[in-house]
């Protein structure tokens, strides 16, 4: 794999989750870009500098030694990207932690880079965030690839920070550059909420959850097919999003014992209130992870899952199909793992290659409901 060369350092880096023959490199243009703007600003090494969406440590371990950098994402493979690649390059693997995004920040930044995410609410709420942690004298300088940035994330910067200058393109990247000036502290409009008919349930999305705005018509078709009778089953909802899958099993069975998983901090953050407003302290086990990675073997009866078809702005089925061996690693003989999926995604073939039986279990025109016993 290709190394990213800056002022900064050499760097041998890896993408998350690990794919055999991984044809994407970890970095792009776009971190190259910005490591090479900073870099003509000779900052002192007590310079605070916060990288925003760091994808897999390119940026924040450049900087490690150099400046006082933070970095916060939401992405927990980010968070296990910057660990396997500090560790692959010779510095200790807790040497830098990705804070959550779902984390506040703390004391005043000299510069903050971001990568700017496929997600723009993720954008506008981290901005808005920034409000009383710019220094004076700051600048927020944004990147991406230009077909991946649209017009509404320099509009968001000068909205919330302050003048904002777009960058000639340089390989196909572009950096958008605002100056800190004082602004009135902006009310965030997240987590936004919407209301579920049937079971009745008001749910909470942070600003990066997946249909943030309303009930994803993959879940809406999946909801009234969900397994019942479940008795004491131990259940994961893989890629729980805002946990709407789990609550509304965990309604049904209430016996069952439950663990909702997603690799979107936002996202578990934002089940995790869920669950509280729909079944109070009833117990469920709630976390960031890489899929079911932490799950142990044959420790689940049942998965319920709604599988991604992208990471950031990569499109394909290697994160479904790695949910699904998974999935497979962690049941019991018996168990089931229960998917929704597009009808033109062909799952029930990659099914077949995992689990003894696959039957359909529902069908729309779009989606059909999908039972994998193992």
């Amino acid at each position: 794999m290709p190394q990213l060369n800056s002022a900064y350092a050499q760097l041998d880096l890896i993408r998350q989750p690990d794919q055999p023959n991984e044809p994407l490199q970890a970095f792009d243009a776009a971190d190259e870009y910005l490591l090479a703007y900073l870099s003509q600003q000779n900052l002192p090494a007590s310079a605070r500098v916060l990288v925003l969406n760091d994808s897999f440590g390119a940026l924040a371990i450049s900087l490690f030694g150099k400046v006082a950098v933070v970095s916060s994402g939401d992405s927990y493979l980010g968070s296990l990207g910057l660990e396997k690649n500090l560790a692959r390059n010779g510095l200790p693997f807790d040497a830098l932690r990705l804070l959550p995004a779902s984390e506040p920040w703390q004391g005043l930044f000299d510069r903050v880079l971001i990568r700017v995410p496929k997600t723009l609410a993720l954008l506008e709420e981290q901005l808005i965030r920034l409000h009383g942690h710019l220094a004076p004298g700051a600048q927020v300088v944004a990147a991406g690839m230009v077909k991946h940035l649209p017009h509404a994330a320099g509009d968001l910067l000068a909205r919330h920070v302050g003048p904002m200058q777009a960058s000639l393109a340089v390989k196909k990247a572009r950096l958008l550059i605002a100056s800190a000036q004082d602004r009135p502290a902006a009310v965030s409009p997240y987590p936004t909420r919407y209301r579920l008919e049937q079971p009745p349930l008001e749910l909470v999305n942070h600003a990066n959850v997946f249909c943030r705005e309303g009930l994803d018509i993959g879940t809406r078709a999946f909801l009234p097919h969900l397994p019942g009778n479940l008795g004491s089953a131990r259940v994961a909802d893989l890629g729980c999003g805002n946990g709407v899958l789990g609550i509304v099993s965990a309604l049904a069975n209430p016996d069952a014992q439950y663990t909702l998983v997603d690799e979107s901090f936002m996202a578990v953050q934002s089940a995790g209130e869920n669950w509280r407003a729909a079944l109070g302290e009833r117990a469920v086990t709630l976390r960031a992870d890489d899929g079911l990675a932490g799950q142990a073997p044959q420790s689940l009866d049942v998965v319920l899952c709604n599988p991604p078809f992208h990471q950031q702005q990569v499109v394909g089925d290697f994160l479904a199909w790695r949910m699904f061996q998974q999935a497979r690693e962690a049941l019991v003989v018996g168990g089931a793992l229960y998917i929704v999926g597009n009808r033109h995604l062909g799952y029930h073939s990659k099914l077949a290659r995992l689990f003894r039986a696959v039957e359909q279990v529902a069908a729309t025109p779009k989606f059909v409901v999908l039972k994998a016993r193992k």
